[in-house]
């Protein structure tokens, strides 16, 4: 990331790597009642029932919110909760904590980075993460997806049995179920993110708009949040549709995307556009906000503990 100044001792990779993984958790644990919002509405439409009963209807992000919490209770907001910590320890550590690293990879060790190397690190990490976390991410999907009704039927009893039932039931290559789709998305998304973030908090201490504090990060988050949302919601849907389908309801990523646009047409693609907006704008300030501290911190706690007292 930019913004450090010469004299400043610069946060290890190891110190990137936990303190993007805990800045992620916080963001989860603040925006989690949004991204399960978020999936309702995308996988709404989905699904048209045979035996006539009726679909439970969502309007709108905070409609959304405030249906599951009647008919649900409020803790369905926080339905697949571990999972998503579980997922964001090992993915953003590798997404957003690797990136400096992978961006010097592919800058031969110089800390003037062109954009199209920033772009390679933010496409070389984003699948990378895929590939360690994308058992975490299926689990999470599933868990937010379903819809826990009065009788309190569940899908799974808990995260451990999810993993096992899925294992069990559609083979270890279930838990990968949606991969590609997945690494698309994290690809396009952690390019539009990291690097829409790298770009604009750059620009803003280029010119001295503000200095390098929460307001410059608050800032450049929330541009890289909205860039993002435009960006990834077509195959954002999909990847959710995807991971959340049953064995045999999509041969492929791309057939999911085919059958959403003849049957559903192309708004499809942006469903749950607010609520992904919501939630990916406030995960940005809240993720970066504290990503930036946490480094600060754990350098600060570095130098305090090589110094001589």
């Amino acid at each position: 990331m930019v913004g450090m100044k010469p004299t400043d001792l610069a946060p290890t990779a190891t110190v990137k790597f936990f303190g993007a993984g805990t800045a992620a958790c916080i963001a989860d644990l603040v925006t989690f009642p949004l991204d399960t919002a978020k999936v309702r509405l995308q996988i709404q439409g989905e699904f048209k029932p045979t035996d006539g009963s009726k679909v439970m209807k969502y309007r709108g992000v905070f409609g959304t919110i405030t249906t599951m919490v009647r008919t649900e209770g409020p803790r369905s907001l926080y339905n697949g909760l571990v999972a998503g910590l579980q997922r964001q320890m090992s993915f953003a550590s590798v997404r957003i904590g690797l990136y400096d690293s992978m961006k010097q990879f592919y800058n031969r060790g110089t800390n003037h980075a062109s954009i199209g190397s920033c772009l390679l690190a933010g496409c070389t990490t984003g699948a990378m993460a895929v590939t360690f976390a994308q058992p975490t991410d299926v689990v999470k999907v599933r868990f937010q997806a379903h819809v826990r009704l009065a009788d309190g039927n569940k899908r799974y009893s808990g995260t451990m049995d999810a993993y096992k039932t899925i294992a069990r039931d559609e083979g270890i290559k279930g838990l990968w179920k949606g991969t590609l789709p997945n690494i698309t998305r994290n690809a396009i998304v952690t390019c539009a993110e990291v690097v829409t973030y790298d770009i604009i908090k750059e620009l803003i201490l280029k010119y001295n708009l503000m200095t390098d504090n929460v307001p410059c990060h608050f800032t450049a988050a929330f541009g890289a949040g909205f860039c993002t949302t435009i960006v990834a919601s077509p195959v954002d849907v999909i990847k959710t549709r995807f991971m959340n389908s049953t064995p045999g309801q999509y041969s492929s990523a791309l057939k999911c995307g085919f059958i959403m646009l003849t049957k559903e047409g192309p708004t499809a693609f942006y469903k749950g556009f607010m609520p992904s907006f919501l939630r990916l704008g406030s995960w940005n300030i809240v993720m970066f906000v504290s990503y930036e501290q946490i480094k600060r911190a754990m350098v600060k706690a570095q130098q305090a503990w090589s110094s001589p007292s």
